[in-house]
């Protein structure tokens, strides 16, 4: 992945024992830094995909605030050396079941379309994610059409 975030995510977990906690912690960072990825992978994070990305990971993952801006400049900083996601991959298929390796490339949908359009950057990611994370082509287009219709009911609340 990006060598910054990277480093973030081993000296962030060296600091913790093997606990249920800092498991779900390093989880939780892992998403995080696939979440912010695909936000920056079109080279441009609107607002409203920086607002949806902090509201997934406050309430979804419950990172620090602290957290969530140093894993945000980084990968924003380091776009141009992402090369590998499987650390992070591997981490989440070990310990995430079927249902929140969907759930996850439902949030990527999300993100990717909150801004009104998906680009072919974000959209490419995306797939490359859902299959690191062998969810099947199925579930990745019921994953885009479910975050879609999120979006339109939230949409029509507004």
């Amino acid at each position: 992945m990006l060598h910054k975030i990277l480093n973030f995510f081993e000296t962030a977990l060296a600091k913790e024992e093997e606990s249920p906690q800092a498991l779900k912690h390093k989880l939780h960072l892992a998403t995080a830094a696939i979440l912010l990825e695909v936000a920056a992978i079109d080279n441009h994070t609107t607002k409203s995909e920086s607002e949806l990305i902090d509201k997934l990971l406050k309430d979804r993952l419950q990172l620090e605030e602290a957290e969530i801006l140093q894993l945000k400049s980084m990968t924003l900083e380091e776009l141009e050396s992402a090369t590998d996601y499987y650390q992070f991959t591997s981490l989440i298929n070990q310990h995430y079941d079927m249902e929140e390796r969907y759930n996850i490339i439902e949030n990527l949908w999300q993100i990717a379309a909150v801004d009104g359009k998906i680009d072919s950057h974000e959209e490419h990611f995306i797939r490359k994610i859902a299959d690191l994370l062998f969810v099947p082509h199925s579930s990745f287009i019921k994953a885009k059409l479910a975050a879609q219709d999120k979006l339109a009911v939230q949409e029509r609340h507004q």
